[in-house]
């Protein structure tokens, strides 16, 4: 048994029910983030999909916090030695909407772990499941696919192992019925990262994310890349809402270069496939949104 197998072994977490809310507040702050108005304005208060993402937040103490910003252990977190984090994509499934400023459950489990050899050593592959309910009626499923690996600090002036950098050209650009351009500042990244409650530190602490993870610059929120995607049906298809949301990282992005998120035509069945990726690289995210039975067309 491998090292990272050894660590995990027996590892299952019980799973957790907890309630909570999103605030119409963080629904504003996050469009305001996108230069929009509020979906919540004139309409129903109901959350645009995976909006979620702004509720349901872990308020550790900050001496409760690891090296690289996330909670050093406990709950959903695999014991792995010297551990970086990464999110790779997930699922989602929507039976009908959330509300806005009312109380919902959730139900989060473990629902599977593996060991996989990957180019930079193994990695352990994390699914945790969420269960979304109201008045215990079933409303919203998600998966999120989370890897892990072990990697210890770079001893004290020597250089982290490079990862991330997009070398890859571009693929061919297939057919795009929509698109958006957005320019990661700063400012941005902060926003999102305030709003998400998220502390991991390779979104804001420059020297940390070069230094000792080694990445090229700042890295953009996975979950900000597939937002970002969704942004393109509800914004141009408002009168289908998702029903399913299916995604994938596939490599990182960087402060300072725009990145661009397209649509391509819908498919005979009605879904839309969807993708975020720096211009003039290959995709950084992509993923294929499918609507409400009878709704799509």
């Amino acid at each position: 048994m491998s090292d990272l197998a050894s660590s995990l072994a027996g590892w299952a977490p019980e799973p957790v029910t907890r309630t909570d809310q999103v605030s119409s507040w963080s629904v504003a702050a996050f469009a305001a983030l996108l230069d929009q108005p509020s979906p919540l304005a004139g309409g129903e208060p109901l959350l645009p999909p995976m909006w979620h993402w702004f509720g349901f937040l872990e308020h550790l103490p900050r001496a409760e916090l690891g090296p690289d910003g996330h909670p050093a252990g406990g709950g959903f977190l695999p014991p792995i030695p010297h551990r970086r984090r990464m999110f790779a994509g997930g699922r989602w499934r929507q039976l009908r909407p959330l509300p806005v400023d009312q109380p919902i459950s959730c139900r989060s489990s473990v629902g599977s772990v593996q060991v996989k050899a990957g180019r930079s050593g193994e990695m352990a592959f994390v699914t945790v499941r969420n269960e979304f309910s109201l008045h215990g009626e079933p409303a919203v499923e998600e998966e999120q696919d989370i890897v892990y690996r072990s990697q210890p600090d770079p001893p004290a002036g020597a250089a982290a192992p490079a990862r991330g950098a997009a070398e890859e050209p571009a693929a061919e650009q297939p057919p795009f019925e929509h698109e958006l351009v957005l320019n990661p500042d700063a400012a941005l990244l902060f926003r999102f990262s305030a709003l998400t409650y998220n502390a991991h530190r390779i979104h804001y602490d420059h020297p940390y994310a070069t230094g000792v993870e080694g990445y090229p610059g700042l890295v953009v929120h996975g979950p900000l890349l597939a937002l970002l995607a969704l942004e393109l049906p509800r914004r141009h298809q408002p009168h289908m809402p998702a029903r399913e949301f299916r995604y994938r990282l596939r490599r990182p992005a960087f402060l300072g270069t725009p990145l661009r998120a397209w649509s391509a035509p819908a498919g005979p069945d009605g879904s839309l496939e969807l993708a975020s990726e720096v211009l003039g690289g290959p995709p950084s995210l992509t993923g294929s949104v499918r609507f409400r039975p009878g709704e799509e067309g």
